[in-house]
């Protein structure tokens, strides 16, 4: 590793020049690519906005975020915090937009929905197909670049993060020039919407003078995102409070969920894609080519039924590689239970039954089968 000293000398006398580093990204398959010098022209006002969110418990039980240094100032709130030696970063994007189905869309009845980033696989040579994850998938290609680039400019200062890095990508990537960030807290880029996935490369390399042009926000007076969400998890235009939201309620959050966001939850079972699926600028998204990210047709409205019928095993055997494993075997059981509960179908009341008194279960689980229980069953009385 070089001193501070002889890395300041090496950085300054190297510059990543724009066009060249953003080709070869698209090269690596990624779908776009822009370089952001450091520090960002509204790095102050984002380390702002994102310390009223901690400020306010918005995180919820995602403490990494809440991770302060010694000063005490919020890690994630400036990229110079955790890589003080940093000059620019490389903001990658890869689309996952396929022709399947909306949740939103009309479906069989019994049918849970798993978000559309998490149906991701790839096809191996003997044709079989197996789950891919986007986090290792495009850390390869970010790797890949980064090689280039180190064969070029030499053995520079750099890391590489899919989702696991103390920066905040979104705000990243739109002061880098690659969308903006929408009424729904989500970066939309004018051609590829939001169905898009970020990979960043930290540099102490410089880069090029010029800086790549903001895309101003198109949201216009559209608010389809707001009057979507069935849970009231965007509070106001461009603001979220991620404890109501129904991604972080089933995958981050382990514990009893409320009751009153439960009804709200509909039929979704890992993530939620409401809040994007109404976004008009994901109409206009072309459909992604990427190997590597196809869609799993088997988790395009998986039954219920079905999935409520695996053992622990088979879980893991299915998801094994695949980011829904990280919601785990109960927290997926939970999911499941708030899910039939608002399906109106009692023919998931012993399944139900079993869960709601299961000793081996979670109380998150028993908690979750006995509000569907008596969803189900008020309904059954009134109808």
């Amino acid at each position: 590793m070089t001193t501070s000293a002889s890395t300041t000398a090496f950085s300054t006398a190297l510059t990543l020049d724009r066009q060249q580093v953003r080709a070869l990204a698209l090269d690596a398959d990624f779908t776009e690519a822009s370089l952001l010098s450091l520090p960002a022209q509204d790095g102050e006002a984002t380390d702002a906005r994102f310390h009223n969110f901690i400020q306010v418990g918005y995180h919820g039980q995602m403490q990494y975020l809440a991770r302060r240094n010694e000063a005490g100032h919020l890690v994630r709130g400036r990229v110079d915090r955790p890589f003080p030696w940093a000059q620019s970063v490389l903001l990658c994007m890869a689309s996952y937009h396929s022709p399947a189905p909306r949740s939103i869309d009309p479906a069989p009845v019994g049918r849970g929905w798993i978000a559309r980033y998490a149906w991701s696989s790839r096809r191996d040579p003997d044709g079989s197909i197996r789950p891919s994850d986007y986090h290792k998938v495009l850390l390869k290609r970010l790797r890949q670049v980064e090689s280039a680039l180190k064969q070029q400019y030499g053995n520079f200062q750099s890391r590489a993060f899919v989702d696991t890095g103390p920066l905040l990508e979104r705000a990243a990537a739109r002061a880098a020039g690659l969308g903006w960030v929408g009424k729904n807290t989500c970066l939309i880029h004018p051609r590829h919407g939001s169905w898009t996935f970020l990979a960043a490369l930290v540099m102490e390399l410089p880069a090029s003078d010029e800086s790549p042009l903001v895309v101003p926000d198109r949201c216009g007076s559209c608010t389809r995102c707001l009057d979507a969400c069935p849970t009231g998890a965007l509070i106001a235009p461009y603001q979220m409070d991620a404890t109501r939201c129904i991604a972080y309620l089933t995958i981050e959050h382990r514990d009893v969920i409320d009751s009153a966001l439960s009804a709200g939850m509909g039929r979704q079972i890992f993530g939620c894609d409401i809040c994007q699926d109404v976004c008009p600028w994901n109409r206009k998204a072309p459909i992604a080519r990427d190997e590597a990210l196809q869609c799993r047709e088997e988790l395009v409205n998986p039954s219920l039924e079905w999935l409520a019928a695996m053992d622990e095993s088979r879980f893991e055997a299915l998801f094994n590689g695949s980011p829904i494993r990280r919601t785990g075997f109960w927290s997926m059981r939970r999911n499941l239970a708030i899910a039939m509960g608002n399906s109106g179908l009692t023919q998931f009341i012993p399944w139900l039954e079993s869960q709601a008194h299961s000793a081996s279960g979670t109380t998150a689980l028993r908690h979750a089968a006995q509000w569907a229980l008596s969803r189900l069953r008020s309904q059954n009385q009134t109808a």
